[in-house]
This record gives structure tokens, C-alpha cells and sequence, in this order.
């Protein structure tokens, strides 16, 4: 409602005077402020905030009259009333000033275009106060209040004195307090005067026009309330009225608008009595307090109350204490602001801070401040700030004034748009609204589309809504555009405007949040938010001929005005079109007969709310007849409501709304859903609802559709209500949402009014309500309802401390800026759907709330929702101290499981609730073990992995350790490696019998991680491909296994020295078994993926493995699986396949030449370096030259993280180049960012002819990706280092590399090499050639280039040759490799090692993995890479 910002300003009162002011009063308008010092009253005036007239009373005079005490205005300003302290009431005149009309007026720079056209509305007037006749009333004045032409005072010898104004004629009255009957109600018999007033007097009292009389505080701290009988004050006819069993009032507020009376009383809190109007006894509606749950150490600390202002639109108090501080409250009590807590009351460094004391204040106009005068302890202690002055000196008072913004509901609560937040200042407005490109727009293709803002409290991606029709009353802001982000949208108020029509009293924005209208004093002005312009009348008098009265609303692109036009002294009815000039020649005008007091728009009508208590409902209709399009208005009908409501002031708001009762629920006729089928009235917070009254003959509605229905009589739906939020837009997806009202109630939180539908369009239980109410508590402030996103908004005060800075300043007066924090307002809002649903279930209503959420189930916070509502539940029965008769968590539980997330709400709930109430939830909705086992079913792998944390912590090891297993194994087939390194560690952790806690995830790997690259420790290998960047994919890089930089271990010493032996070896057998299953299912690029992963020694367990499961029997199915594996194209014939053999053998020369020009033509990364990109492939074939070349293989996609690292080849005189080992990695670098590439023979220095370069590209168009290029020559030496020699052949074949098949026949002399191997390469090798001569003629010419080698195969013999020759017949004499031992490290034979980055890529189906899917970004790539590889020579 309202809420404080910046700091307070002080105002310095520029006479010098010993005195200090102790008491502040406004007038009527709250323009002019009286101010009282002992022997002074001045009077400032608000804007600007200036002193301009101090009258100073002679000591002669006030030896006689005593010190000053209270002052009172005469409703028309011109007169003050003055209590003395020795009795007397002095009466001064306020009088205009003569020559000098103004005191200060605003001075303009030269060539400045603004003029004083309205003079008197810019200045402060120059006034001046002369005293009349004082009166002795020859008691003490307690108190003293203005009574429309009369001044009431009471004084302290129990006399209710009636005075008139001009304090001469009609003398005066005197009541005795003693004569005036009370009672409890005005019903009980009424006895004579009450002895027990004797020698009592009227400490406080307040007169309130809406109830017509006194709420009173006597000095015994009783509550009263006295009432005339008749219209006229006279001692026989008042009565009184008690508030039973209350001694310890202090003093009294009345609120006119909502007929409340707020009494302080020493114990600090604030009762509100409200007039029970059937009996007339007073009865308490709520309290005002501090509860310890918010206030723990002050909530009893703070004395008596001291003061309550309600604000001028008496939508909330301010309260203060004998202690000091304050506090504001909303009508019914909602809390919104306490400065006896948090940054208000602790300095930064934690020191605690007096609260500031008060000793009078009251609000200034509408409310955009509150004028504070602190207590004289207070000023002096501010003084004692500086070097101790002299008593004698003088001092300048001080007040301060705190600024204040307000919602726009609390004076225009028919803002037309219920959707935005809009809140304004006396200069600036606040939006909620988002960028006006974000408005959804109606042509969409679907409904939900995803959008770029993050919501607030962790909502994505969340859904807009768009509608097909594209009338405004249809468009619902996103949730994004109205979520966005925290900020407001702050728009300056246009200074022109704010000059002559200050104060702001009215705003609305319309249905899109994309205009504003504000009304000041006077006219009206409208802001556009695309165009971010204002528009002002043009012609100053039309604006100033008009004030708005009964407020501002938007119909479609038409501003809505109900105001007074002076000229004709008409109440008018204007519409003005926001894209024209705002000018009356456009406004389309209705005369109205009675004044507006409200005003709103449902739909094409408008509703009025008039002075004489009649509700008026008119038509709209646009019309296109002149060159701008108009409105044309029509009255509809009259509803007079004057029987039911006691004074026109007490209607807050006047609503149209399509809600109804009876018929809410009849779907023979749908269309009535959009009709306004009743009214509803907030009066004084009674929810009055006037129905259209159906039981008549519905013959008349076909004959004359004019003829509207009349209403039934009214039905009270609700009390103490602030605010309603209804919508007219429809959506049969979410009935519930949109067809129920939303009521804010104070301190009881919100209510809901919602429709129960039959399901099915089943006929409804005639016992069951059509609708029914249902209260909620939320944390916030509501001001706005998303009615589909389930959402409320509201705002909230923060602060924010800066005193640190002011601490060296200690000389001068305390700054304001370290006594108080500095205020600002946070946008805020709150998920109430599980609150519904939870109502509902308590009220065996199941499947209404199942109804409900299933229409929500599409919004990005459902799963959210689900959780909340298992936890307040579970938290409030578990952990009750009494049994729970009807437990509702099984009902919840039953609830969820309608819904696929069951699953992960419980697991969540549970993961976020302590351990002590796992047993109570697990009870009512099943044993983990069997939720365990759903998941493993459903495949929702996550979700099994958070209940195995639950079984460790509930269940005996051997059952965990089942479990893992199991999900290992699962996670393991699917290549869920994240999933696949927790579980490892999670076995390791049962096995070492750290049960206690789950094990903190690892950011680094244990040694054993370098797995199946061990060999390559301290190995030269030479590469020729260049290393490509893969998309880092999904795994957070912190998870993934790094690779350690300290020397490898054994294979005995793999995990880490505390882990079990027995455990280890548990897991080795799993992935030795998963192995075995790939390999079987010549799944290659799932085993690279799986060894890359996991860190699992491939060519150690290849070695073991080479003569049983690694043994290959048909090459033909085995090379076909790696063509669909690795998106390999099968090789196509060149249409010059007829060329000379020479040109074949040539092109044999250049075969590492393809790969070389491949790397740094095709798919060298953009971030190469420059030094890079200059070398062409020729410079490639030649001498590479002395410098290194620099690849990057960082993620290709953006991954989390970019990892270097530098190919350095080592040149010499034979051009041949090796590569260093993988020493140097870092522990950061990931294994599943980049691939390894290899380089199997020496570079030729080769000049190229056309012809040449034509079979090169036809090369090219015969490879596959190159990324599987990279793959497969990995694997290609994981098998040649193993020994499978069958694999070797496979990949050589398709690779379509000569020299790997010429090694592997050279190998096959080796007397290691067993005969059945021998046997089934050549029966391999022969079934390959026959495959291809009939199905695939694309690898004859490779076959034929190969057939020495096959000869030799067939014609010689296996014999035994010494077991030190096997060795790899390596085209470079440099490079011996010798036969790896179980992948033990070899010392290196390297003239020097570079570093390499290595990884497998994670992602499918670019990466070692197959999936089904796979994701969309990786095929585009493949599909361009094949692209550019499938093309044919002609």
C-alpha cells in the first residue's frame, strides 16, 4: 500500500528561537501546516516546504494565557483555534496578504518557454495570522476539535464544551459528561447518568462523519463512543456505548472511510473498534501490534502508545510509541513498515540506535508525506552532536518530512488493469510492466512460447500467453514481462504538469501496461511507454477548467475521465483518444446529474458510483464516422442503492464482474460467461455482490436485448477487505483461476472466492456449493493477481545502510543519512497455488484440486508448487506434539502420485526436510526401496540416484550397495557417465564404510582416472590431424574426471591407498562386464566413450581380452557397424576410375596429404591463431617451418569451459614429426573436450598437378567427419598397442590406410601372434573382397592397391620368429614401439615431449557415444561436415 523511500528531509525553521515545536496540525487540504511552540504558531506551507507567517505572543500575554498546547483549523481555512494552558482558547484570522500577494514565486531561466499562466498554484502565498477575542473556558483544555461550524472542546473538569467559530454569537454550550447515559449497546435498558463518571474527563477524542459521532478516551483509560440521538448536540440527547473490559487507552484515530476507530493503549498495541449496526455496541474488528514472531526484542519494550494518523486516504496508520519509533499498518491490519528492527534501529557496525521519539505528526496532501516533529530530548540530543553550545544560544527547529509512494489502488482502485503493479510518488510513477517489445502479440503460432527473461525465485523459460483474439481486454502480460527482472520502471511525472496540478491524486494504466494516465489538481495528463512521451493539454484553460472526481481509467486506446467542469459547472463524463491532441474538440462528453465518486470499466462498460448513492452503467461502442475514431457512451441503467448503503463515502470500490452464483456453473450457455452478471461493492470492507436476477421470464431478453436484466437484492460475500482483483478475460483451460474473485484481507491474508465445476459434465451434487471461499496467508503485500500464472506481486521496503561514510564527520548536526537507512521499494511476488490446493483437500474437495492443478500443470513452477505443499504439511504433522486425528499427508501423498513428477517432489521434499522426519513422510507414501525401483522402471535415472541417498541413510550397506548396482549398471548402458563417476564413488564410499554422510562430489579425479591413456604416458606418438573443438555438452566441467599430473600408478595401486581391495575389485568386474558388452556389440564408439569417461584402462583390459571377447570373425558386419557408428560414407567409384595405375600410386604417396590439407583448409577452429591461418596447406606438405602450430579445443558450442592446447611439431631434416607425450595436461583440462589424432608415416614433399588435386578432393568426399576420422585413428592405436590385430585391419580398411594393413601383415610374422589370428584375417580379409565386389564397389580400388599384402597373406606359411621382433614395422627408424606389457608405461623414445590436449567428446552423437536422440546442434554439424565430404568427380 504504502511504502517509505530515500531518507527523510529536514526542514530548518529560518527564525532563531530558544523554542522547540511539539505539535504540528494540517489544514483540511493538508496545504498549510500549523505549527506550535510554546509561545509561537506558525504556519508552513507544502510544496514549497517554507515557514511563511510565525506569530509570536508577548510575555505579558502569555504570563496570562500560558504556554500553547494543541491548534485546530476551521474547515475553510480561515481561522485557527489555539488551546492555552491556563484555560483560554485563542481564535486567530488568517489573512491573505495585501500588495504583496505571494512570498516566494518560482524565477525561470531567460528563454525558458514555461510562463505563469496559473499563478497562484506555483507559489507560496503570503498570509498573515491576527488574534481575536481569547475565551475562558476556566479549566485545562484536554482537547480540542473542529465540528463542521462549531469547535468542540473538553475540558478537564468533565465539561463537553460546543463553541462557535466566530466565538461571539449564540454564546456557548457546556454538556456535563455525567449526564451522558452509557451502556454496552444501545439496545440494554438505558439507565440514568453513570455515577461511575464522576470527576472523569475526555483525555482524546475524534470526531467521525461516517458514524456521526465521538470516539473518546477517558482519562481512567476507558473506550467510549457518543452519538447524538437527534441532529443537534444537546446534554439530553447523547448516549454512549463501552468497549467491554479495556482500562488502558491512551489515545484515539477515526477512519471515516472504513468506520473504524483505532484506540492506543498502554500495553502498546492498537485496538480497532468497529460499530456493530444492529445492536450499536462497539466491537473489536482486529489489532494493531508487534508480534515477537517479527520483533523479538522490542515487540513489548515499546510503552504506550503515543500518537495514530490514518492517511488522508485512510487506507493505512501510522503509529508511534513513548519510546519512540515508527510503525505502519494497512486498514485491517496488514504490517507493512517498523523502524524498531533491522537497519532502522542497528548502526552498520552492529551498535544498536535510539529510536527517533516523537512528539506530533500527521500526513501531508495524499499522503506523499509524513511532517514529523521529534521530541525535545531528541533535539537535544541531536544538538549535543555539536561542541556543547552555550544554553542561551539559540536554535533552529527542525521538522523532517518522510517520503512516502503508494499504491495506485488506494485512491483509483478501478484501475482498469489488475495485472500490473503501478505505484506512485508525489513526482514519479513506478511500473512493473516490461519492455513493450515483449508484449506477447496475438498472431503466435503456439500457445506457450519460451522467453528470454529468468524469472524471480528460480522460474525459467516461462510460458506467455497469447491469445488468437486481439482485442486488449484478451492480452495477459507474460509472466516474463511482468517477472522479469527486479526493477521498476520509473517514469518522471512531466515537470509542466506537476507544477500547476500538484499533488498527484489519481493514475491508471491500461490492459497492455503500455499507457499511464495521471490526474493532479486539475486536467489530466497520459505517458505513452513506446513512445516515452507525455501528452499535456494544448490549451492551458481546458485543463484547468476540469478536475477529475470520481478517477481515471483506460478503454481500449480511450482515456476514461469522470470530472467537474467549472465553466459549465457540470459533473461530466469525457473520453479522450490517446493518439489525438488532448483537446476537448476530440473528447467525446456525457453530461452526468449527480456527482462521481467512482468509476470503472468492465469490458464495453462503464460503471459509475455516484454521490446519491445510485450505481449508473453505460455503454461504449467505437465509432470510425469523423477522421478520428470516437466513442459513443449510452446509459444502460440505474441500480439505486440507497436503501443499502448508510453514506456515499464509505464505498471503497465498485466493480463489474462475470462472477455468479446460481448459474455460474450451467454450460448450456457459455457466452453469459462473458457478461457482466453482477456488481460488486467493497463498502467500508463489506463485499456486497448484487446478482442479475434470473428467475423472472427469460422471454423479455430475445424480444429486447436492450432491456437488461434488473438485480437481487445484495449478499454480504466477505469482511474486512482492502482490495478485489477479478478478470474479464476467459480461458477454458484455467476456469478456476479465471472465474474467482481475489480478495486481500489485512492481516487474514487473502481469500479466494472459487468455482467448484462437476467433472465431465456430470450433473453437480445438489448438496455440494457452486462456489466456495477460501482463505490463504502470503509473506507479501498484494497489490497485483496474475491470474493464470498463479501468482500474486506486491512490493516490499528494503534498506540499505550508509552511515559508514559519515563517521569522520562528527562535528557538525548528526546527517540524516546516519540516523536513518535509506528506503527503497523491491518488486516482489509469491506462488499461492499450493496454498489452494491444500484448502481444497482439507475440505475432501479432491478432485476440484485436482482439476486445478492439472490446469497449472504446464507452468515452469509446478513442480515447485507440489513440493511446497508437501513440506508445510509434512513440517506441520510431523512435527506436532498432539496426535493429528486426520492426518492430511497421506491425502497429499495420494494427491501427488495423479501426477508423473510424484517421484521427484518426494525425493526433493525429502532431500530439503531433516533426517528425523523421513520415517513420517516414507510412511505415508510408500517405502523408498519401491519408489527406488519405480524410477529404475520409468528410466528417471537422477531422480533413483536422490533416493539411493535416502536408502544409505535408512537402509543396512549390503541393501544400498544392491541398489547402486543396479543403477550402475543401468546408468552404464545408458551412457549416463556423470551419473555412472558418482555411483563409482558411491560403492567406494559403502565399501570403505564412510556411511555417515554421502560423499562430497569430487572436482578432481583420483589417480586411477588416466585410464585407458596410461600408455601414452611416456610414449611419442606422431599425430596428423589437427584437434577439433566438440560441444562440452551438458556436464559441468567441475564434475567431469580431469586427468592427475604426477606419475601413473600400477594397476594394483589404481584407486585411491584407503579404499578396499574387494570393493575396487567389485567395480572393475562391473566395467570389465559392460566392456565386454560393447565390444561384443561391436559398439566402438560407445567403448572409446565409455574408456574415455570412466578412465577405464582399455588397452590393459584389451590385452587380457585380445584372445577371447576382442577376437573379430566377421570383418564384413564389423565394417559395416563402423560406418553407421561413425556417420562413415561408404567410398564411391570416381568417374575417372579408368586412370593410369601410376596416378594411383602417386596419390598412395600422398595419402597423409589428405589429412594434413583436411585439418587446415576444412576445420581448422576460428580460434586458431593468426600464425596459424597463414600457412596454406602447401606450406603443409613442405617444410612445416621451425614455429609451433596452435589448436584450440575448446567446446565448439560455447561449452562452460575453454581449454588450450598447443600441437608443437618438432621439424627436421627428414621432415618427420612426432608428438610428445600427455605429461603436461593439467588437472583442469577435461577429458570430453577435444579428440587425439595421429599421424602414422613420415610427410612427402609433393608437388601436385590438376589431375591430382582432383583425386585428393575425391579422397575427401569419401571420408566421413572429421571428427570420427579423429575417433577412429584413436582407436586405431588402442588396438595396435593391444595387440587386437583384427580390429587393426577393420579400422585400416575403412580409414583406407595402406601402411596400417602392410604393419599388421608384417606384424603377423611375429611368432607372438597365434595362428587362429593369422587365419582370421585372411578369411577376413578374403570375405571383405568378396563383399565388395558384389555390394560395395567403392573399396576395389583400395583392395587392389592392398593386394600384395593379401598375397602374402595366402602364400606364406606362419613361422616362428624370436618373440623381441615384434614390433610395428613404422615407416620412421625412430619410432620403435615395442610390445606393450598390459599398458604399462614404456620409457619414451622421443627427441622431446609437447603437450596435448585429449579428450573424448560426452555429447551424442558427435562424441563416442550412440543415443537416440542425440542432440540437434551435433547433427546439423555432421550433416554439414557429410555435406562437404559426399561429393562425386566427374
Amino acid at each position: 500500500m504504502y511504502f517509505l523511500t530515500g531518507w527523510p528531509r529536514r526542514l530548518l525553521c529560518p527564525l532563531k528561537s530558544e523554542e522547540e515545536p511539539f505539535h504540528i496540525q494540517p489544514n483540511s487540504q493538508r496545504f498549510y501546516f500549523a505549527v506550535l511552540s510554546e509561545t509561537q504558531l506558525s504556519i508552513w506551507f507544502s510544496r514549497p516546504s517554507v515557514l511563511i507567517v510565525s506569530y509570536i505572543e508577548s510575555v505579558k500575554a502569555a504570563a496570562q494565557f500560558g504556554f500553547y498546547q494543541q491548534a485546530e483549523w476551521k474547515p475553510d481555512d480561515s481561522m485557527i483555534a489555539v488551546a492555552a494552558a491556563n484555560g483560554y482558547i485563542l481564535m486567530f484570522d488568517v489573512v491573505g496578504g495585501g500588495e504583496d500577494k505571494y512570498l516566494y514565486e518560482p524565477v525561470y531561466p531567460k528563454g525558458s518557454p514555461r510562463v505563469k499562466v496559473t499563478p497562484e498554484e506555483q507559489c507560496a502565498p503570503a498570509l498573515s495570522l491576527e488574534m481575536k477575542r481569547p475565551i475562558d473556558l476556566e479549566a485545562p483544555i484536554t482537547s480540542i476539535k473542529s465540528l463542521q461550524e462549531d469547535l468542540l472542546v473538553s475540558t478537564a473538569d468533565g465539561y463537553l464544551h460546543i463553541l462557535h467559530w466566530d466565538g461571539v454569537s449564540n454564546g456557548r454550550k457546556a454538556i456535563s459528561l455525567c449526564t451522558v447515559p452509557f451502556s454496552l449497546d444501545l439496545q440494554s435498558a438505558r439507565g440514568g447518568p453513570s455515577l461511575d463518571l464522576e470527576g472523569l474527563y475526555i483525555r482524546d477524542m475524534e470526531y467521525c462523519v461516517t458514524l456521526d459521532g465521538f470516539a473518546v478516551v477517558l482519562d481512567d483509560g476507558r473506550l467510549g463512543f457518543i452519538s447524538p440521538v437527534a441532529s443537534r448536540f444537546t446534554a439530553e440527547q447523547l448516549q454512549g456505548v463501552w468497549a467491554a473490559d479495556v482500562t488502558d487507552g491512551t489515545c484515539v484515530a477515526v477512519n471515516n472511510k472504513y468506520r473504524l476507530m483505532a484506540f492506543g493503549c498502554a500495553s502498546g498495541s492498537v485496538l480497532v473498534y468497529m460499530i456493530d449496526t444492529t445492536t450499536g455496541s462497539m466491537q473489536l474488528s482486529h489489532k494493531l501490534e508487534l508480534t515477537p514472531k517479527h520483533f523479538p526484542d522490542v515487540w513489548n519494550k515499546t510503552g504506550s502508545v503515543k500518537l495514530i494518523r490514518w492517511s488522508p486516504d485512510y487506507s493505512v496508520a501510522m503509529v508511534t510509541w513513548e519510546c519512540g519509533g515508527l510503525s505502519l499498518w494497512s486498514v485491517f491490519g496488514a504490517h507493512l513498515i517498523c523502524t524498531l528492527g533491522e537497519d532502522f534501529a542497528y548502526r552498520s557496525d552492529g551498535t544498536k540506535k535510539d529510536p527517533i521519539k516523537i512528539s506530533s505528526m500527521c500526513w501531508g496532501a495524499e499522503g506523499y508525506h509524513l511532517w514529523v516533529i521529534t521530541s525535545r530530548e531528541e533535539a537535544e540530543l541531536v544538538e549535543n552532536m555539536e561542541e556543547a553550545p552555550p544554553p542561551t544560544q539559540t536554535k533552529q527547529a527542525g521538522i523532517l518530512q518522510f517520503h512516502f509512494i503508494k499504491s495506485a489502488l488506494t485512491v483509483n482502485p478501478c484501475t482498469s488493469n489488475q495485472e500490473q503493479v503501478l505505484l506512485h510518488g508525489e513526482d514519479r510513477l513506478y511500473l512493473t510492466c516490461g519492455d513493450p517489445t515483449q508484449v506477447p502479440s496475438s498472431s503466435s503460432d503456439g500457445p506457450h512460447t519460451p522467453h528470454p527473461h529468468n524469472l524471480a525465485h528460480g522460474l525459467e523459460g516461462s510460458p506467455l500467453h497469447h491469445r488468437s483474439a486481439p482485442s486488449p481486454n484478451s492480452i495477459s502480460q507474460g509472466l516474463s514481462t511482468l517477472l522479469g527482472h527486479k526493477h521498476w520502471h520509473v517514469v518522471q511525472i512531466h515537470s509542466t504538469y506537476l507544477e500547476s496540478n500538484w499533488p498527484i491524486r489519481f493514475a491508471a494504466i491500461d490492459t497492455a501496461g503500455q499507457c499511464i494516465a495521471v490526474a493532479g489538481r486539475r486536467g489530466f495528463a497520459h505517458y505513452s511507454m513506446s513512445t516515452r512521451k507525455w501528452k499535456l493539454f494544448g490549451n492551458i484553460t481546458q485543463e484547468q477548467n476540469m478536475t477529475v472526481t470520481g478517477g481515471l481509467a483506460w478503454w481500449n486506446d480511450f482515456v476514461v475521465v469522470a470530472c467537474y467542469n467549472f465553466t459549465d459547472r457540470q459533473e461530466e463524463l469525457r473520453l479522450y483518444l490517446r493518439s489525438s491532441n488532448l483537446d476537448n474538440a476530440f473528447a467525446s462528453v456525457t453530461k452526468l446529474h449527480s456527482d462521481t465518486l467512482l468509476l470503472n470499466v468492465f469490458r464495453d462498460l462503464i460503471v459509475l458510483f455516484r454521490a446519491d448513492c445510485s450505481i449508473f452503467l453505460y455503454s461504449i461502442e467505437r465509432r470510425h464516422d469523423g477522421p478520428n475514431p470516437s466513442a459513443c457512451v449510452e446509459l444502460l441503467q440505474e441500480v439505486s442503492m440507497s436503501r443499502y448503503i448508510p453514506h456515499p463515502a464509505l464505498v471503497v470500490s465498485v466493480t463489474l464482474t462475470s462472477v455468479r452464483t446460481e448459474t455460474g456453473i450451467a454450460l448450456k450457455a457459455p457466452q453469459q460467461a462473458c457478461m457482466a452478471e453482477s456488481i460488486m461493492l467493497n463498502l467500508a470492507g463489506q463485499l456486497i455482490m448484487l446478482q442479475r436476477d434470473r428467475s423472472g421470464p427469460q422471454v423479455r431478453e430475445k424480444e429486447d436485448q436492450k432491456k437488461l436484466l434488473p438485480f437481487c437484492p445484495p449478499v454480504v460475500l466477505a469482511q474486512c477487505v482492502e482490495n478485489v482483483w477479478t478478470t474479464c478475460r476467459s480461458n477454458k483451460k484455467k476456469r478456476h483461476l479465471l472465474e474467482a474473485l481475489w480478495l486481500s484481507c489485512g492481516e487474514a491474508g487473502m481469500k479466494v472466492w472459487l468455482p467448484l465445476f462437476p467433472r465431465d459434465h456430470r450433473k453437480p451434487h445438489s448438496f455440494l456449493s457452486r462456489r466456495i471461499m477460501l482463505p490463504f496467508h502470503i509473506n507479501i503485500y498484494p497489490l497485483a493477481v496474475l491470474f493464470e500464472d498463479a501468482l500474486v506481486l506486491g512490493a516490499s521496503n528494503e534498506t540499505v545502510l550508509y552511515d559508514g561514510l559519515y563517521y569522520s564527520n562528527s562535528k557538525g548536526r548528526e546527517p540524516l543519512e546516519v540516523a536513518f537507512p535509506y528506503c527503497t521499494v523491491e518488486r516482489t511476488s509469491q506462488i499461492y497455488l499450493h496454498h489452494i490446493l491444500r484448502q481444497l483437500l482439507v475440505r475432501n474437495l479432491g478432485e476440484q484440486a485436482l482439476l486445478l492443478a492439472q490446469s497449472c500443470a504446464a507452468l515452469p513452477y509446478f513442480p515447485h508448487v507440489m513440493e511446497l505443499m508437501v513440506h508445510v504439511v509434512l513440517e506441520e504433522e510431523a512435527t506436532s506434539r498432539e496426535p493429528i486425528p486426520d492426518p492430511l499427508l497421506p491425502t497429499v501423498a495420494k494427491f501427488i502420485t495423479e501426477f508423473p513428477l510424484f517421484l521427484q517432489t518426494i525425493v526433493h521434499c525429502a532431500r530439503k526436510t531433516e533426517y528425523a522426519l523421513w520415517n513420517y513422510l516414507f510412511a505415508a507414501v510408500g517405502n523408498p526401496k519401491d519408489l527406488f525401483e519405480e524410477c529404475l522402471m520409468a528410466q528417471d535415472l537422477d531422480t533413483a540416484a536422490s533416493y539411493l541417498i535416502i536408502l544409505q541413510n535408512m537402509e543396512v550397506p549390503a541393501v544400498s550397495r544392491q541398489h547402486a548396482t543396479l543403477l550402475f549398471n543401468t546408468a552404464l548402458e545408458q551412457g549416463k557417465w556423470d551419473l555412472c563417476r558418482h555411483m563409482i564413488r558411491f560403492l567406494k564410499a559403502i565399501g570403505s564404510g564412510e556411511m555417515e554422510t554421502p560423499p562430497p562430489t569430487p572436482t578432481t579425479q583420483e589417480p586411477s582416472s588416466t585410464g585407458g591413456f596410461e600408455f601414452f604416458r611416456n610414449r611419442s606418438i606422431s599425430l596428423s590431424q589437427s584437434v577439433d573443438g566438440i560441444a562440452a555438452g551438458k556436464f559441468n566441467l567441475q564434475k567431469t574426471f580431469s586427468m592427475p599430473s604426477g606419475p601413473s600408478t600400477k594397476g594394483s595401486e589404481r584407486w585411491s591407498k584407503d579404499s578396499d581391495c574387494a570393493e575396487n575389485m567389485y567395480i572393475d568386474m562391473m566395467l570389465w562386464r559392460h566392456a565386454r558388452h560393447l565390444l561384443e556389440q561391436v559398439r566402438l564408439k560407445d567403448l572409446g566413450c565409455f574408456s574415455a569417461q570412466l578412465g577405464f584402462e582399455l588397452i590393459g583390459w584389451l590385452c587380457r581380452e585380445r584372445t577371447r571377447v576382442a577376437r573379430l570373425d566377421d570383418f564384413v558386419m564389423a565394417l559395416k557397424c563402423l560406418h553407421k557408428d561413425f556417420l562413415w560414407p561408404f567410398p564411391v567409384i570416381p568417374a575417372c576410375s579408368t586412370s593410369s595405375c601410376g596416378c594411383r600410386q602417386r596419390l598412395l604417396k600422398s595419402q597423409s596429404a589428405d589429412s594434413l590439407l583436411n585439418s587446415d583448409m576444412d576445420t581448422a577452429p576460428p580460434q586458431a591463431s593468426a600464425r596459424n591461418s597463414n600457412h596454406t596447406w602447401l606450406d603443409g606438405l613442405g617444410a612445416l617451418g621451425p614455429e609451433p602450430k596452435e589448436m584450440n579445443t575448446s567446446s565448439s558450442h560455447g561449452g562452460p569451459q575453454t581449454q588450450e592446447a598447443f600441437l608443437s611439431p618438432l621439424t627436421n631434416k627428414t621432415e618427420e614429426c612426432s608428438i610428445g607425450s600427455a605429461t603436461d595436461l593439467t588437472e583442469t583440462s577435461s577429458m570430453v573436450d577435444g579428440d587425439w589424432t595421429m599421424v602414422d608415416e613420415n610427410f612427402s614433399t609433393l608437388s601436385l598437378t590438376q589431375s591430382e588435386l582432383e583425386h585428393i578432393s575425391m579422397e575427401l568426399a569419401n571420408k566421413g567427419p572429421h571428427k570420427s576420422q579423429v575417433q577412429l585413428r584413436y582407436l586405431l592405436h588402442v588396438f595396435m598397442e593391444a595387440g587386437c590385430l583384427e580390429w587393426c585391419v577393420v579400422i585400416g580398411l575403412i580409414l583406407r590406410e595402406a601402411t596400417v594393413i602392410k604393419q599388421v601383415v608384417n606384424f603377423l610374422d611375429s611368432p607372438e601372434v597365434p595362428p587362429e589370428t593369422v587365419q582370421s584375417i585372411r578369411s577376413g580379409l578374403l570375405g571383405v573382397d568378396a563383399w565388395a565386389s558384389t555390394d560395395c564397389l567403392g573399396y576395389k580400388p583400395f583392395l587392389t592397391l592392398i593386394r600384395p599384402q593379401l598375397q602374402k597373406l595366402i602364400e606364406t606359411a606362419v613361422e616362428q620368429v624370436q618373440p623381441e621382433a615384434f614390433q610395428p614395422g613404422a615407416s620412421s627408424p625412430n619410432s620403435k614401439l615395442t610390445e606393450p606389457q598390459h599398458g604399462c608405461p614404456r620409457a619414451e623414445d622421443s627427441r622431446g615431449p609437447a603437450p596435448l590436449g585429449l579428450a573424448l567428446p560426452s555429447e551424442p552423437p558427435g562424441g563416442l557415444v550412440t543415443e537416440d536422440g542425440g542432440a540437434p546442434e551435433e547433427q546439423e554439424e555432421q550433416a554439414a561436415d557429410e555435406g562437404a565430404y559426399d561429393c562425386t568427380l566427374s
